[in-house]
């Protein structure tokens, strides 16, 4: 028979399953991000006994993920009261509209809740700012307003 209609099995045949991607750079964290990691690594070793072959391999790449992140998980010190620091929260005005963010961990970000990684742009732009200041963004027109930082 000829090579070509040989078939091993379907695995050989499947893309291959890489790490998941640390974030470049430190691994800072708010008080929280430590509890979050902790949560996270609990809720996947309590689902990992009942899970079926393929999950439980999910959840061993995950829990590689959370165990390296928890490893390297840098408590940042608290920020200065008078000038935007990871882990500051303030309000600003941007497109005219006023709203709370925080500046936490690549892993803590959810900029829905209004969590903006330090990483990301608009944090990057923020940080270093004062309470009253206006910041340029590069690639965005009009500025961004910082009306209050928050305790």
């Amino acid at each position: 028979m000829s090579v070509a209609f040989r078939r091993e099995s379907d695995e050989e045949h499947k893309e291959p399953r890489f790490e998941l991607p640390i974030p470049a750079g430190p691994n800072l964290v708010t008080e929280n991000g430590v509890a979050l990691i902790d949560a996270r690594i609990a809720e996947l070793e309590a689902e990992q006994p009942t899970a079926d072959e393929a999950r439980r391999a999910e959840i061993a790449r995950s829990l590689r993920y959370w165990h390296t992140r928890r490893v390297t998980a840098i408590a940042a010190p608290a920020p200065p009261a008078d000038e935007i620091a990871f882990g500051s929260r303030m309000r600003v005005r941007m497109d005219g509209v006023e709203r709370d963010i925080r500046i936490v961990g690549d892993d803590e970000a959810d900029p829905a809740a209004g969590l903006i990684a330090f990483s990301a742009p608009l944090a990057r732009a923020l940080i270093g700012a004062g309470e009253g200041e206006t910041v340029e963004m590069p690639g965005r027109e009009g500025a961004i307003l910082v009306v209050a930082i928050l305790p």
